[in-house]
């Protein structure tokens, strides 16, 4: 078999399958994967393996053995082997492995709680932070960017994509959507505002982690609306970005868009419980280090903005929404939203289930 082998280099392999990922993968996970791939491929290049026609099942097992001594969660190996069967399978389409070395990867099997993150941001907490926000902080850009996280699942990079012209309010905001889209005004009759529309714009350095897929009007509450109205016109600071764009969220400082790291150390510091209370943590907020800038997350109450999501589509659920129709709202599919996302509050979930029994 190994004649009918073509030598490749592993490092030039892994250049042309990432090569390959980045035609249908978001930046992130490409990168992600560019991670895990480097430290097998160094290990490759350190037991002196440098043509993948000489890789053997012995190998794969050598390399696996090496990463679980390393003391790595389930959830780690299961990722990094995951990454590298992936890898060969690319290798065995460009003849450079045998066809049955990929099998070799023994990858370990989670359970659905070993494959969720389970610290969510949970429904009452949420209420409670949403509470606060409208009666200190209503309208501002904090009570905006968690209420509309949390209304609508949505993902940090598309939140910070959000510019004024995604956002349609009111009835003559239709009129711009039906310009952008080339919609004729019958296709529109049956609109209603208030929502927003998540576009993906990788060339003005906002792109959306399902690319073209992502792209998608959510709905939105009147009272979203409302907020969401009342920021627009009296609080959101008036700056445009480097690319002329007027984000929603937008910053002084920088490009004149809130970065990923800004919104994520925005969160951790709203979900910080003693902003409005007491600190359940037996902490001093006046000398807590996460009360310090660039240290919100040390607090073990801060939840990220991928937290919020989780609990959000979890709220979604409990309250009966199905996976099918969630799916579409928070741009995730229905299998991903049970395995990553649904760790539901059981009794919520048998009450939701009543209707189909009644």
């Amino acid at each position: 078999m190994s004649g009918d082998l073509q030598p490749l280099d592993p490092r030039e392999a892994m250049e042309m399958w990432l090569d390959r990922q980045r035609a249908t993968k978001a930046d992130e996970t490409v990168q992600s994967y560019y991670y895990r791939i480097r430290q097998f491929v160094d290990w490759l290049e350190d037991e002196g393996i440098r043509n993948l026609n000489d890789l053997t099942g012995r190998d794969v097992f050598r390399f696996d053995s090496s990463r679980r001594s390393d003391d790595l969660s389930q959830s780690a190996l299961n990722n990094q082997l995951g990454t590298v069967k992936l890898y060969l399978e690319f290798c065995v389409d460009v003849e450079a492995v045998p066809p049955e070395l990929p099998a070799k990867v023994d990858v370990p099997t989670l359970s659905k709680a070993e494959v969720a993150n389970e610290e969510k941001l949970t429904a009452k907490r949420a209420e409670t932070i949403l509470d606060d926000l409208e009666r200190y902080e209503y309208a501002s850009r904090d009570h905006v960017m968690f209420s509309l996280a949390w209304h609508t699942g949505v993902r940090l990079g598309a939140l910070r994509s959000l510019d004024l012209r995604d956002c349609y309010l009111v009835e003559d905001d239709l009129e711009r959507l039906a310009h952008l889209d080339d919609l004729d005004t019958e296709d529109l009759e049956s609109v209603d505002v208030p929502f927003v529309y998540f576009r993906h714009r990788p060339k003005s350095d906002t792109p959306l982690k399902n690319k073209e897929d992502g792209e998608r009007p959510v709905a939105l509450s009147e009272d979203m609306g409302a907020i969401l109205r009342e920021y627009i016109e009296v609080t959101r600071p008036e700056f445009e970005d480097e690319y002329g764009r007027k984000p929603l969220f937008s910053s002084q400082k920088g490009t004149g868009r809130m970065s990923k790291g800004a919104i994520r150390a925005r969160f951790n510091t709203i979900t910080q419980p003693c902003r409005y209370g007491i600190c359940p943590h037996d902490r001093d907020p006046e000398d807590c280090e996460a009360r310090e800038h660039g240290y919100e997350a040390r607090c073990p109450s801060a939840r990220s903005p991928h937290r919020i999501r989780t609990g959000s589509i979890t709220h979604h659920r409990d309250e009966g929404w199905p996976p099918e129709v969630l799916a579409e709202r928070v741009n995730a599919t229905p299998q991903v939203i049970r395995t990553h996302y649904d760790q539901p509050d059981l009794l919520k979930r048998m009450q939701s289930r009543r209707s189909y029994i009644e």
